[in-house]
């Protein structure tokens, strides 16, 4: 199988690491050479974190290049629209449709872009859904990014019950359920 790209792009705290561990989880018992590459860039204070996922039969380095992307999972918008250049031209970008401000924005030095998810649709195929909105109606706002992951999971090679598997071997034991209903609510959304 040639590499698979894959990018998660979110703000600190949102469970880029976690949905990594997850993809390279599902990757690993694929049966595909994997390879996990994580950038903080303040994280902890709300700053961008970007993880590459590489997998393949075999994968040299861990790092996506510009242009090679084959799915950009995006859990903000703003995020999205800062890395949408790494998208193949045939890939799809994946986007919580959700607005954290940055803090230049927050002190008002920067404007945040307007009508940015309409912007990148001209360009790029997008999926959008409200994973915010969609978890909080499950109970728990944390889990949004499993809803996401759900909707990612249709443009890859693997069965659900190989991402129930991963889910339940790489999350807490005491949110099992509520994370693979979270899944279930984003692989349900088309």
């Amino acid at each position: 199988m040639a590499v698979k790209n894959i990018m998660i792009v979110g703000v600190g705290g949102q469970g880029t690491l976690l949905t990594s561990r997850i993809l390279g989880g599902i990757t690993i018992a694929g049966g595909y050479d994997v390879k996990l590459s994580e950038v903080h860039g303040m994280a902890q204070r709300g700053g961008s974190v970007v993880t590459f996922v590489r997998y393949g039969d075999k994968v040299a380095e861990p790092i996506v290049e510009e242009g090679q992307a084959d799915v950009i999972i995006a859990f903000e918008r703003l995020e999205a629209l800062r890395y949408a250049h790494f998208l193949k031209k045939d890939g799809v970008l994946i986007v919580n449709d959700w607005r954290i401000d940055p803090m230049p924005v927050v002190i008002g030095n920067a404007k945040y872009p307007e009508s940015i998810l309409e912007n990148l649709e001209k360009e790029y195929k997008v999926y959008k859904v409200d994973a915010t909105e969609e978890s909080r109606k499950l109970g728990n706002p944390k889990v949004f990014n499993l809803i996401v992951l759900g909707v990612a999971a249709q443009h890859m090679d693997f069965t659900k019950e190989q991402w129930y598997e991963v889910i339940e071997r790489t999350v807490p034991p005491k949110t099992i359920e509520i994370n693979k209903k979270a899944f279930d609510v984003g692989y349900r959304l088309r």
